[in-house]
């Protein structure tokens, strides 16, 4: 290429086009096309992820209501009010998700979750 490097080379593909306006409105048109290529995209996968996470929703197998405020031998803090999600059971134990706690899910004893509320 010589000691004239990237000129040589601009001159070179502006003259090929037709000059430098349109050298310059070819690369900015090209940039355009790919900038927004990249950005369809990627707006397609933050969909695709965003489907997959959404779809990851729990089935609640009851809701509960607690008729008394009483705290279950783990330490977890039950109101008088508060509305419970029941999650899974497996013997005695149950896994709930009490509504707006921020430390969901709990495992309680059901015969605790029978003293406190209307679960059976």
């Amino acid at each position: 290429m010589g000691n004239l490097g990237w000129y040589q080379l601009l001159t070179t593909l502006a003259k090929k086009v037709g000059g430098p306006k349109n050298l310059l409105l070819l690369t900015a048109g090209g940039g355009y096309v790919i900038i927004r290529t990249i950005e369809a995209g990627g707006k397609k996968v933050v969909k695709l992820i965003r489907n997959k996470t959404d779809n990851k929703k729990v089935n609640y197998l009851s809701t509960h209501d607690v008729n008394e405020t009483k705290v279950d031998e783990n330490g977890v803090v039950f109101t008088k009010g508060d509305i419970f999600n029941v999650i899974a059971v497996d013997g005695d134990s149950v896994l709930i998700e009490i509504v707006n706690h921020n430390d969901n899910p709990y495992f309680v004893s059901s015969n605790f979750l029978k003293s406190i509320s209307n679960f059976q």
